[in-house]
């Protein structure tokens, strides 16, 4: 069993506990394949994340990449607050539950263009049409629309070693829609939630996990992945 654990850019690599097993290295902010995909060849346990939501985010992507979901734990340690850390209930700087708390299924959202949340994503502003599922959630303006993974959501079924085997329902579940408004006196909020999200919009912008997407948009969709990331959390 072995552990790999990532100091992602500029993180204070004084406070990174040493841990039997567990081998440390720099990277840079939001990794590439360049820089995980060489190290996971000898990671057999657990990943862990010492950065920010969006160098999460980059190293599940590279998980997703190689077929790793299913076999690694991944652990993190948010250098500061963050919706990752508010959405899973984590601790800045909190080693020990990255290293040793079991894992457990988590929604792992995707989208349309190659990417993924692990926590947050914003679509601001928002003028247009979002359907979550089979319900409009949006049909005109909003200030903004905010997709996150349903913390509350159910595990995926386990996969059967049987291929021809219908017994796994698709998900019904696993993403959280909240369109956000402006009322007369405060912002209001509606929550939806599903396995999918789909958006038609006059040109906007999009943030993944804290990073914009790189063009302007027109068109979205998020929806869960079939498989769960494994966590912990």
């Amino acid at each position: 069993m072995s552990t790999t654990a990532l100091s992602c850019g500029n993180v204070d690599c004084a406070a990174r506990p040493s841990r039997h097993g567990v081998r440390w290295c720099q990277v840079p902010a939001e990794p590439g394949r360049q820089d995980v995909d060489p190290l996971l060849a000898d990671t057999t346990d657990r990943i862990v994340v010492h950065g920010t939501d969006a160098d999460l985010a980059a190293v599940v992507l590279r998980l997703l990449r190689k077929n790793r979901l299913a076999d690694l734990v991944v652990g993190y340690v948010p250098v500061a607050d963050s919706p990752a850390s508010r959405l899973w209930g984590l601790r800045v700087g909190d080693f020990d539950r990255a290293f040793d708390a079991d894992p457990r299924p988590t929604p792992l959202i995707r989208d349309d263009s190659g990417g993924l949340l692990v926590a947050s994503g914003v679509i601001e502003p928002a003028t247009g049409q979002i359907y979550c599922d089979d319900q409009q959630v949006l049909n005109g303006p909003a200030l903004r629309v905010e997709v996150s993974p349903d913390p509350g959501a159910a595990p995926l079924a386990e996969p059967t070693a049987d291929p021809l085997s219908t017994d796994i329902d698709p998900a019904e579940d696993g993403l959280r829609v909240t369109v956000v408004r402006k009322g007369l006196l405060r912002r209001r909020r509606e929550v939806a939630r599903g396995r999918a999200a789909q958006a038609s919009l006059r040109t906007t912008s999009v943030l993944r996990d804290g990073v914009a997407h790189p063009r302007p948009v027109d068109r979205w969709v998020w929806y869960r992945h079939t498989e769960d990331l494994r966590f912990a959390r």
